[in-house]
């Protein structure tokens, strides 16, 4: 009884791990992407003076 809990518990471990995984992979990029990449290209507006 306690393995099929334990086999259940697991599963659902994993499924939660993997989307906080997923979510800090988007945030990491997202981090990159704001804070490196967009300096390089400010808006149209700021580029004119």
């Amino acid at each position: 009884m306690f393995v099929l809990a334990a086999k259940v518990w697991h599963f659902w471990m994993a499924v939660a791990i993997t989307g906080l995984v997923v979510t800090a992979t988007l945030a990491t990029i997202a981090g990159y992407l704001n804070k490196v990449v967009r300096p390089k290209y400010p808006p149209r507006s700021a580029r004119r003076p």
